[in-house]
């Protein structure tokens, strides 16, 4: 993935634009009238005075006019996709079919911007996923220290057993290191048949969905932890990052954030309670029932 575009000037991948285009999108003035300002040399960029034809990149240099300084970079944009399955979370990839920037309608994307994946979805998963080109935003969202939740309807063959389940919770080896779910339960039939509706998918095999919670971020995380204790995943779906849900969004649809949506995701949230992390989480089948209710004495 690449750099995040940054409001400090120490790394971008905005897309260079032409001068007079990008005094044009500030609103200094048309394009023509701001090659008249170009050639009239009322126009300098970092300190030099500027050419009609060059180009500029808006989040890093520094563009007056009459000796002022303009604001050119392109306004922010956070959007919420809905990523389907076989869609690869990099902006660009020479063996990937398909693209999740190229799912975003271009009527979302400024001009002179790059959209970029906050975190990943790997090529196989689905659901939610964050794209802006907000770089400080995205690093809020990310780093750890904010403990932004994610979480995933995980579908698997078999069902946990409560070993299984209690190792996921308390912690398996990886290579990264002990990894740990937040919470983990038995997805309820509400969640599973809402689900498969917005999916429009029939499950030709049953299959035992369960919600999984994770804290951390790591490289397909959460497949690699449920085949750690012998039960591979068969389908997964982000629902959840922090506050905000996949709601309706439709596999392959794209929809701006609200502002109050963007600030939510960016907020510090409370630590879980320890307890919290303890839910059953051994779906109990009319067989177990069955087998419980003839213990009795």
């Amino acid at each position: 993935m690449g750099r995040y575009p940054s409001s400090n000037g120490t790394a971008s991948d905005v897309a260079p634009v032409r001068l007079q285009k990008a005094l044009a999108d500030a609103g200094v003035a048309s394009r023509r009238r701001a090659e008249e300002l170009i050639a009239a040399g009322r126009v300098r960029v970092d300190g030099a005075q500027a050419v009609i034809g060059a180009t500029v990149d808006p989040a890093t240099q520094r563009i007056e006019v009459d000796g002022r300084g303009i604001d050119v970079r392109p306004p922010s944009v956070h959007l919420a996709m809905h990523k389907p399955a076989g869609v690869t979370s990099t902006v660009a990839d020479p063996h990937a079919a398909t693209t999740v920037v190229q799912l975003v309608p271009p009527a979302l994307v400024p001009a002179g911007s790059r959209l970029y994946p906050v975190g990943r979805l790997d090529r196989d998963s689905e659901g939610l996923l964050l794209l802006t080109n907000d770089g400080d935003w995205a690093q809020r969202v990310l780093h750890p220290s904010h403990e932004v939740e994610r979480e995933y309807a995980v579908a698997t063959r078999l069902p946990l057993s409560r070993d299984q389940a209690e190792a996921l919770l308390s912690g398996v080896a990886l290579e990264e290191g002990s990894a740990t779910l937040l919470d983990l339960r038995p997805a309820t039939a509400t969640e599973t048949g809402s689900l498969l509706q917005l999916l429009d998918s029939d499950e030709a095999v049953p299959m035992t969905w369960y919600r999984a919670t994770l804290g951390q971020g790591w490289k397909r995380q959460v497949r690699r932890m449920f085949a750690s204790v012998g039960v591979p995943v068969v389908r997964l779906v982000r629902v959840r990052i922090g506050t905000l849900r996949l709601g309706g969004l439709r596999p392959g649809q794209v929809r701006r954030l609200a502002m109050v949506e963007v600030a939510a995701l960016s907020q510090p949230v409370p630590r879980r309670p320890e307890f919290a992390r303890h839910a059953p989480v051994v779906p109990e089948t009319a067989a177990r029932r069955a087998v419980r209710g003839r213990r009795r004495p």
